[in-house]
Formats: C-alpha cells, sequence, structure tokens
C-alpha cells in the first residue's frame, strides 16, 4: 500500500473510531452510567489531545526562521517546563479527587473552600518557582549540555516563560476543581483558546514584529494567562451561586491541609517514579545509537495516543468515582468501575486493531526517513502490547485519584519502576532494545495488577 494511502487509511481508521464513541454517547438506549462516563471522558479526550500543539506550535514557527538553534532552544525549553510542570500535576489530581468527594457529600461549603485553597497554594508554589528561576534554568542547561547559541536562545525562552508559572499552576488546580464538578467541558473549551490565542499572538510576534524566540515566549506566555482568566471567567458564571456557601473559615485550617498535602505528597512521589521511568526509557535509547532513539521516539508516539484517549476515562474514573466514595455508595462505586473497565477493554481492543492494520501509515506521518520505519519494523509488536498491557493502569488510576487512594497509586508505582528497571538490567545485555521495550511494557502491566490487588483488598468491590 503506497504511503499516502497508508496515510488515509490510519486517519479514516482513526477518525471513524472517535466517531462511534461519539455517536454512541448519544443514543437514546445508552445507560446512565456510560452517558455519565462519556460526559466527561469526550471533552477530557478533546482537551488532551490538544494539549501537545502549544508546543507543536512554537516549534512550527521557528522552524521558519532559519536556523537549527531556534528549535534546539525551544526543544530544551519546552523539556524543562514539561517536567516541572509534570511533576505538579498533583495540583490538579488531588484537587479533582477532593473536590469530587466533597460534591458527593453535598459539602458545598467544602468544594468553595477547595477551589480556594487548592489555588492558593498553587499560586504559593509558583511563586516559589519565580524566585529560584535562576537556579533552575541553570540545572536544566546543566542536564541536557546543549551548545552555546541553544543555551542564549533557550535562556531567552525560559526567562519569559516562567513568568506563566501562577497561570499554569492556577489553570492545573481549577481543571481539578471542574472535573471534580462532573464538568470536562470548561477545561476542553480553555485549550481549545489557548491554543488558537498562541497561535495568533506568537505569529504576530514573530512574523510581524521580528521578535523570533522573544515572540514565542510571549506569544505562548499571553495563551497561559488568557487559559487562567478564561477558567476563572467560566468559574465564576457556572458556580457563581456557591459564594452563599463559602467562608474563610476553614481554608487553611490545620486538619484540611495536612489532609491535602498527604493526598499529594503520595501523588507528587509517584509522579516522581514516574518521570524517572520515562527520562530513562529515553536516556537508554539514546545510548543505543541515532536509529534506535529515533525508533524509540515514534513508537513512544503510539502509547502517548493512546494515553490521551484513556486520561479521557481516568477524568471521567476521577469525578464519578469521588463523586459515589464521598457519598459512600458502594454499589454506585462498584457498577463505575466495571463500566470504566469494559471501556477500557473497548478502546485497548480498537487501538490494538487500528495499530496493528494502520502501524506503517502513523509512521509515515510522523517520518519521511525509510531506513528508521524499517528498523521500527522489528518493535512493533511491543507497541502493539502497550493498550491492554497499560489499560488497567489509566483506569485504576481515575478511581484511586477519585477515592484519594493516593497511597495505593505510590504503591503500584513503586512496584511497577522496581520491575522496570529489574528488568531491564536483567535483559539488556541479552535483549538490547527489545528489553527495554519488555521492561517498559511490564512496567504497565504491573502499575494495574497491583492497583487491581488494592482496591479489592481495600474496598472489596
Amino acid at each position: 500500500m503506497p504511503g499516502a494511502w497508508r496515510c488515509v487509511f490510519f486517519l479514516s481508521a482513526a477518525w471513524l473510531f472517535m466517531k462511534n464513541i461519539v455517536t454512541f454517547a448519544r443514543g437514546k438506549d445508552m445507560d446512565k452510567r456510560n452517558r455519565q462516563i462519556l460526559k466527561i471522558a469526550v471533552p477530557s479526550i478533546v482537551s488532551n489531545i490538544t494539549v501537545p500543539l502549544l508546543g507543536l506550535v512554537d516549534v512550527a514557527i521557528v522552524g521558519h526562521l532559519g536556523a537549527a538553534a531556534y528549535i534546539g532552544a525551544i526543544a530544551v525549553g519546552g523539556m524543562t517546563f514539561n517536567v516541572i510542570y509534570w511533576i505538579f500535576g498533583f495540583l490538579r489530581m488531588g484537587t479533582s479527587g477532593m473536590t469530587s468527594q466533597a460534591l458527593g457529600r453535598r459539602d458545598l461549603a467544602e468544594v468553595t473552600r477547595m477551589f480556594v485553597r487548592s489555588v492558593g497554594i498553587a499560586f504559593a508554589i509558583a511563586l516559589a518557582l519565580v524566585a529560584m528561576q535562576i537556579p533552575l534554568r541553570e540545572a536544566a542547561l546543566a542536564v541536557m549540555k546543549p551548545t552555546a547559541d541553544v543555551a542564549r536562545l533557550a535562556s531567552t525562552y525560559f526567562d519569559i516563560l516562567i513568568w506563566g508559572a501562577p497561570a499554569m499552576l492556577g489553570l492545573f488546580s481549577l481543571t481539578g476543581w471542574f472535573i471534580g464538578m462532573q464538568n470536562s467541558r470548561i477545561p476542553m473549551a480553555v485549550a481549545i483558546v489557548q491554543n488558537v490565542v498562541n497561535i495568533a499572538a506568537s505569529t504576530t510576534l514573530v512574523f510581524g514584529f521580528g521578535m523570533k524566540v522573544e515572540g514565542v515566549a510571549f506569544g505562548t506566555l499571553t495563551a497561559q494567562y488568557s487559559g487562567f482568566l478564561m477558567a476563572l471567567v467560566a468559574g465564576a458564571a457556572g458556580y457563581g451561586r456557591l459564594r452563599v456557601h463559602f467562608s474563610w473559615k476553614g481554608v487553611w485550617l490545620r486538619e484540611a491541609m495536612a489532609h491535602f498535602f498527604k493526598v499529594n505528597r503520595d501523588i507528587f512521589l509517584r509522579t516522581l517514579c514516574m518521570v524517572a521511568v520515562m527520562l530513562f526509557f529515553t536516556s537508554a535509547g539514546s545510548r543505543q545509537g541515532e536509529v534506535v532513539l529515533a525508533v524509540n521516539t515514534l513508537l513512544m508516539q503510539f502509547y502517548l495516543l493512546f494515553s490521551y484517549v484513556m486520561d479521557g476515562f481516568a477524568y471521567a474514573g476521577e469525578a464519578i468515582s469521588g463523586r459515589y466514595y464521598g457519598a459512600r455508595n458502594g454499589a454506585a462505586l462498584a457498577d463505575t468501575v466495571r463500566h470504566l473497565f469494559r471501556w477500557g477493554l473497548g478502546m485497548a481492543a480498537g487501538f490494538t486493531l487500528v495499530y496493528g492494520f494502520g502501524g506503517d501509515a502513523f509512521l509515515s506521518l510522523l517520518t519521511d526517513e525509510p531506513h528508521v520505519v524499517a528498523a521500527s519494523h522489528d518493535y512493533y509488536y511491543w507497541a502493539l502490547a502497550i493498550p491492554l498491557a497499560g489499560m488497567a493502569a489509566f483506569v485504576w488510576d481515575g478511581v484511586f485519584i477519585g477515592c484519594t487512594m493516593t497511597r495505593g497509586m505510590l504503591v503500584s508505582m513503586f512496584f511497577a519502576a522496581v520491575a522496570f528497571f529489574s528488568l531491564y538490567y536483567a535483559l539488556r545485555g541479552t535483549l538490547a532494545n527489545h528489553g527495554l521495550w519488555a521492561a517498559f511494557v511490564a512496567y504497565m502491566f504491573v502499575r494495574g495488577f497491583v492497583q487491581t490487588l488494592l482496591f479489592r483488598r481495600h474496598l472489596a468491590v
């Protein structure tokens, strides 16, 4: 099948796959639980898919400035902020679980306090990042060791975008609060508007005012604050009626703050384990040569695309599970878990089929280097194993966050990381890159397996 037709086939299959989900969501014969799940999952999937566009737009713009150093600067700066914000993703996850539980208890006073508490803590962390911007920047440059030109441009990019930390972390908290309130439509609208603003602002500043890297950074900064302000306005418009339940008393109460940080401490440590695995995966691949690194980078896109969709169902799990857990409705919680796993199995099977029949088409979309595509064939079956191996981990993450079983998330991630590193070092001498992929697939499976054991033990579902 010629490359162009393979691309058409893959895109058509992916489009039909998502179209069937939306059609099913609108079906009159669908039960209440599926409607609840898809009402949150579908907008979340759209939001997740738009998130990478912020970085892609920056790369696409600087890619037309005539020097490779510009692309390198965006890559270094973008990776730095990705790691920073990934680590502080607990602001979204912890807020989502605790808000949905308060909503399930009909404790509207705590719902409003969680809004203020989470955003306030996000701002405090953001101000600390701004205050520490110089050591953070220098540490990132020391780790990535770019050339002098790239380091200079990356520093400029970093020095501007670090001021977006209050908007980004504040938006994490607001997104978690909205999901906890069973509303993923506002985060979807915010993500779309952010991308539109980013494209308009960056292209205007770069091509209209000749600002180059500074223009890209200021364009992204404008998009970040536009998204944050839009979320605040949408929250005030949609939930302003809850102001009557708000009281400053209890917002910073020691017990409430201790619970907030206990939940988020476990998520934070779990995220560090995840970052360690992902960074090591890239590093281990790079040590095997440029071709292997390119192959691993391409095949990892299969995991990322699947994760964007499954994270939508995880968000649904956070919101709905937390609400029923807070209401002490064990039967509804168990029913939600069963429905989520049915969706997870359906998504895993669908993605495996699409990847199996359209994999070369997807690879052709990402690169026009035939030797890289050819080299990918030796490892392709590992990418095919990811949806089925990793499905349970995504579903359980949502349920565990909703039930604030964050210690279980940390424990499962710890065992998964141990399995990853143990298997890699046991196999690298004989299987090389196959050993790396086997370790990664095992890491995904172990996460879900351990969470299954923990959930059945603690909640007896």
